[in-house]
């Protein structure tokens, strides 16, 4: 496949996947959510390096659109439904942080050791909880 039909079906698929999450965060009871984050991958397939990156760049060009307006949730919900769909093991993780006085938190997803979706802001982060394949103590 070309590199933009690639671009074009990456991109189509994080609009949904993006909605989608959206739509869950908002209605659908939070353990349901991560019930279904924690189930592992049908299938595994290990060497997947290209369709992670796509995955990432989809999800975080859609993701920071004004009109899409996707917090780190949806968006770490939707890159974890991308990956687990073409087979690959991630976590989805979450985690808080105090800043000034004020309790934030955050979520990412991670693939080995690497993050991949909301990775720019979560080294202040403390983790609290990780749901998906390959668990590491927390």
């Amino acid at each position: 496949m070309k590199a933009r039909t690639m671009r074009r079906v990456y991109l189509r698929e994080a609009a949904v996947m993006l909605a989608l999450a959206r739509l869950a965060v908002r209605f659908a009871p939070p353990a349901r959510i991560f019930a279904w984050a924690d189930r592992p991958p049908r299938r595994v397939r290990r060497f997947a390096v290209d369709e992670v990156s796509w995955i990432s760049w989809a999800i975080e060009n859609h993701g920071a659109k004004s009109w899409m307006n996707a917090l780190c949730l949806p968006r770490a919900l939707a890159a974890h439904a991308m990956l687990r769909r073409r087979g690959i093991a991630s976590r989805l993780c979450l985690g808080v942080a105090r800043a000034g006085g004020k309790l934030s938190a955050h979520a990412w997803v991670e693939v080995g050791d690497d993050r991949i979706v909301g990775a720019t802001e979560n080294d202040a982060f403390t983790r609290l909880a990780e749901f998906g394949a390959a668990r590491s103590s927390c």
